[in-house]
């Protein structure tokens, strides 16, 4: 049964994944979130003027009140940079299912950043909210998402809840999804 949390602190070997400051705001621009290259990938406006990008954070930061948003920015432990996020972007409570987005700076690529802080997300997912589905995809021209996504546990899948609801078909898109049975199955 789904427990809702908050968006609690999570730590890997080279990552910490915690709520947003507004002390991110430099980080933020210099990295990722003025980058039009990145932020397209999801489909996120781009930022490039610091009163705009506190704005957002004010909404991020407001909504961590709410038990069901979940939402981190990925700081590197050896100089406390924020070089990207990551977050369930849909939450769908009644089916325990969740959509997981997240995007690294253009500089952080490549270096398993994505990766780790992924992996430490699904496991999360699984272990404290309980959610019973983890979907997640990426467009066919971003091969450097499809690579994180591969080295996760999730499984290529033909589509994901929010393309069923949103009557979507994935023809330039690329699902994945992992379901609590596999994921415990996996952890024995």
């Amino acid at each position: 049964m789904l427990k809702h949390t908050v968006t609690i602190q999570i730590e890997s070997e080279r990552l910490i994944l915690r709520k947003f400051v507004y002390g991110d705001i430099p980080h933020m621009l210099k990295n990722w979130i003025a980058n039009p290259a990145i932020q397209n990938e999801y489909d996120e406006p781009t930022y490039k003027i610091v009163d705009d990008v506190h704005e957002l954070l004010s909404k991020w930061i407001m909504n961590y009140n709410n038990n069901d948003f979940y939402r981190w920015a990925i700081i590197l432990k050896e100089n406390d940079e924020n070089i990207g996020q990551i977050a369930f972007c849909k939450v769908y409570t009644e089916i325990e299912t969740t959509e997981i987005e997240y995007c690294i700076g253009e500089n952080y690529t490549g270096k398993g950043y994505a990766t780790e802080a992924l992996n430490e997300v699904i496991d999360f997912s699984f272990k404290k909210p309980e959610f019973y589905k983890l979907e997640a995809f990426h467009r066919i021209v971003n091969s450097r998402s499809g690579r994180v996504l591969q080295k996760t546990i999730m499984k290529k899948v033909e589509t994901i809840r929010r393309f069923e609801i949103e009557n979507i078909k994935p023809n330039d898109d690329i699902c994945y999804g992992i379901i609590s049975d596999d994921y415990n199955a996996i952890q024995v």
